[in-house]
């Protein structure tokens, strides 16, 4: 067994030094759900806002002997309701982030990124991070963009990167290695990802992207494993120690997550990043632990964040779809 740096028990356990946030939790009317709010407001980790029909999230509270407090439970008819709501509880100041709970993320998102009322920032991209705890791994992971961003550019994996840096960055990771992926190591003009590879990682020796430390293009292997990037001849700062993984597009990142969780026991906290607040955005087949992780990521990105004042615009159209088209995550110029 790999000797072991950093888990998610260890930012759940760095989550309980802070005050709770108030988390709107968006169609809470789930086991899964409730048992993980349960266990977070146990922790001191949470203060939530049910959002939902208040007689099915009053009977899941039940069926846990978990009885909400008077005025956690706020009533909508609708998902689209409820997603509606918990973007207004945001901008009223009457909620620090967002969970998503019985709820389709199309729905979700829809509302988060609506023209005139959602959470968007202006100059910002949204971006999606899994933060993986895996077995065999001696720290944590972050997988990158494997759900909001489907086929990013050059200029869009540059703010994805960024994105999922300042993340690591506010867990305590100063200067976070970033492997840029793809099929092989080496620049090859018939595979594209290796060349937008290349490029970020000069863009990030330059100072274009910001405190983290890029190299690519590298194979999965070569960036988790010393000895794999020993043996291919590698020599990289970043290679068999990176804490971020940038995918090339969605679909592998989304299969490369799922597979560490399926088949490699990984736990999978995912945080959405670009927002006027934290977003944890879990699947609703996500066990308890994961969703418990992901609102300690929320926790610490609300209180280690600079707090500064922004105006919340959003300039695209509605969004119609949870993986976002690259017009849809990053502001109109």
């Amino acid at each position: 067994m790999t000797d072991r740096h950093g888990t998610l028990k260890d930012l759940i356990d760095q989550a309980q030094k802070f005050e709770p946030i108030r988390v709107a939790v968006v169609d809470a009317a789930q086991g899964l759900v409730i048992e993980t709010l349960r266990e977070a407001h146990a922790l001191g980790i949470a203060e939530p806002r049910l959002i939902g029909v208040p007689e099915a999230i009053e009977s899941a509270c039940r069926d846990l002997n978990w009885p909400p407090h008077d005025g956690w439970i706020v009533p909508t008819s609708s998902d689209s309701a409820a997603a509606a709501k918990a973007v207004e509880l945001v901008r009223d100041g009457a909620a620090d982030a967002v969970m998503k709970g019985n709820i389709h993320t199309d729905i979700l998102m829809r509302a988060l990124l609506d023209k005139e009322y959602g959470l968007r920032l202006p100059g910002r991209r949204v971006s999606h991070v899994f933060v993986t705890d895996i077995p065999t791994y001696p720290k944590l992971l972050g997988i990158t963009d494997a759900a909001v961003n489907i086929a990013p550019d050059l200029n869009a994996k540059a703010q994805i990167l960024q994105n999922a840096a300042e993340l690591f960055q506010l867990l305590g990771i100063e200067t976070p290695k970033a492997a840029v992926l793809s099929a092989v190591e080496t620049v090859n003009p018939a595979i594209p990802s290796t060349l937008d590879a290349a490029c970020l990682t000069l863009m990030a020796r330059r100072g274009q992207i910001g405190r983290v430390l890029v190299d690519g293009p590298l194979a999965f292997d070569n960036a988790i494993s010393a000895a794999a990037a020993r043996e291919k001849g590698i020599a990289s700062d970043v290679a068999g120690a990176a804490d971020i993984v940038l995918v090339p597009d969605l679909v592998s990142g989304n299969i490369l997550a799922k597979n560490l969780e399926y088949l490699a026991g990984a736990v999978a906290a995912g945080i959405v990043t670009g927002l006027a607040v934290p977003v944890a955005l879990s699947s609703r087949a996500d066990p308890p632990p994961a969703r418990l992780a992901a609102l300690a990521l929320a926790s610490l990105m609300h209180h280690r964040s600079a707090k500064v004042a922004t105006k919340i615009v959003a300039p695209e159209p509605s969004l119609h779809c949870a993986p976002q088209p690259e017009h849809a995550c990053c502001p109109v110029a």
